[in-house]
């Protein structure tokens, strides 16, 4: 397993922007499909971006064309960019990592976590 820390959450006004960060330490193996989820009071939590261990990318319907999901491998950091942010983005937000699986020669994503941070804080005000 891998150790996520996130950073980079907030206040902001409605059209404003922010980067959430995750800092990924530990078996970096582990953490070869990575995700961003949310989750807003009364409400389940939801991936609203994907990162597959080929690069592939993948948003939630609500989130496309405003978030962007990229890891920096330098640095074992994934990165949100929120922006064109809404109040209805308002929500706490975790990071989350999976080793995947090889089969037939291929890496597979499972979308199954293993891993987790500790959510932060994206308050957006209308």
């Amino acid at each position: 397993q891998v150790q996520l820390v996130e950073s980079g959450g907030g206040s902001v006004q409605a059209g404003g922007s922010l980067r959430l960060s995750c800092k990924v330490t530990g078996d970096t193996r582990s953490s070869r499909c990575m995700a961003w989820f949310r989750q807003a009071p009364g409400n389940e939590r939801e991936e609203v971006a994907f990162l597959d261990s080929d690069g592939t990318t993948t948003y939630d319907d609500s989130v496309k064309g405003r978030f962007t999901i990229s890891k920096d491998n330098t640095e074992n950091t994934l990165y949100l960019e929120m922006n064109s942010l809404k109040p209805e983005d308002t929500a706490m937000y975790y990071c989350a990592a999976e080793p995947g699986m090889v089969m037939y020669s291929a890496h597979l994503c499972l979308h199954a976590f293993e891993s987790w941070g500790q959510g932060i804080l994206v308050t957006v005000l209308s």
